[in-house]
């Protein structure tokens, strides 16, 4: 559950990058660092252990400067909690990449840029894609090209930033099953891994949808599907303000959200229950017709979503009387699954970046399940 920001702007941006990070910290982090094409057409990098404080206090010290770059959080995957680790990765001293997810397949495609001489500073699955799109620029694509033709090559779920110091008036991003959000500005466009990243610099966003890669410029953003053809997405007026995303007056983020449960709950069932009873056209076009054949619950996630799956469990059998059976999803995506019929099948996501919960949902659509639900704190 990383954080991602990235801008491109006629100002300098770091400062906008390092607040999007700090707006992401809810999320959970061990490192950070941001990346910017600097004033000699150069990558300038900072990158820290800790917290993004101590990446502010490193960037006083060290001040960077640019009118394009990306910065990241990130929980270790692939690699040990080291700077060496840290986001973002460079590779050839002109494309950085930073990265959310996992690169399944990294390990063959990192002993063919091996075998091309390519030197590895990191552990991880990140800079096996920094230098994969170095060498297709090389070969003479154009970043978005050397994106895309890169993105074909990786399994897993994913998104991806790059920055290319030759072509620094862009950025090319892919989401691949983890989400990301294009902020449009005046003049200047940003995007993140979520909504509260980008709120103190515009409140229009366009959601990127799965295996979509966008070319994202100062005064315009171009996007094309997993086809190649290009693509209109929804512009989105969020209503949030920079406030909802801020922990105050909460000392951290979990008291924040114990708090809010009252008013998040009642948000939640507001305009889905009438007169004690739920209203299932509020749950999506199908939910009539289908809840009234389900006979069996899966339930399927991870962590803190698990466990409020055992809750639900308890309470589905109790009032509607319907076996459940709960499940994480790192173990449900890799065993034979016996579906009953007329199960539903529910996903619960926080962040609606679960890579395990993204990868049991899209096995479940095969599976011959009555239908999938999932519950999640993004629309998108």
């Amino acid at each position: 559950m990383c954080g991602i920001v990235g801008a491109v702007a006629g100002r300098d941006i770091v400062p906008i990058l390092v607040e999007g990070l700090r707006r992401l910290e809810y999320r959970g982090y061990d490192s950070a660092g941001v990346a910017v094409v600097d004033e000699d057409n150069g990558i300038s990098l900072c990158r820290t252990v800790g917290k993004v404080a101590e990446l502010e206090q490193k960037l006083a010290r060290r001040p960077l400067h640019g009118l394009i770059g990306v910065a990241h959080t990130r929980w270790a995957t692939h690699g040990g909690v080291t700077e060496a680790n840290a986001h973002p990765h460079v590779s050839g001293g002109r494309v950085a990449v930073i990265h959310n997810g996992i690169i399944e397949n990294f390990q063959p495609i990192k002993n063919e840029m091996l075998e091309k001489g390519y030197v590895f500073e990191s552990e991880t699955d990140t800079e096996v894609a920094a230098h994969l799109i170095h060498d297709y620029l090389t070969q003479g694509l154009d970043l978005v090209e050397a994106v895309g033709k890169a993105v074909q090559r990786f399994e897993g779920a994913y998104a991806l930033l790059v920055i290319d110091a030759e072509d620094p008036a862009r950025i090319v991003v892919s989401r691949v099953a983890s989400p990301l959000v294009i902020g449009l500005g005046e003049g200047e466009n940003f995007v993140a891994s979520g909504v509260p990243a980008l709120l103190p610099v515009t409140k229009r966003f366009i959601y990127l949808e799965q295996g979509d890669l966008a070319e994202i410029r100062r005064d315009s953003v171009r996007i094309v599907d997993t086809d190649g053809q290009p693509v209109t997405r929804e512009v989105h007026e969020t209503e949030w303000d920079s406030a909802s995303a801020e922990k105050a007056p909460y000392e951290h983020f979990m008291l924040k959200e114990i708090f809010d449960q009252p008013s998040a709950l009642a948000d939640t069932l507001y305009g889905r229950i009438a007169n004690q009873r739920v209203i299932p056209e509020s749950l999506g076009s199908r939910a009539a017709e289908m809840l009234d054949q389900v006979e069996n619950i899966h339930i399927v996630a991870c962590g803190t979503s698990y466990h409020a799956g055992c809750v639900g469990k308890y309470w589905i059998e109790s009032i509607a009387g319907v076996p459940t059976q709960v499940e994480i999803a790192s173990e449900y995506r890799y065993r034979h699954v016996v579906v009953p019929p007329k199960t539903l099948f529910v996903t619960l996501s926080q962040s609606g970046e679960t890579a395990d919960t993204l990868e049991a949902l899209r096995m479940a659509k095969t599976q011959g399940y009555l239908g999938t639900l999932t519950i999640c704190n993004s629309a998108h």
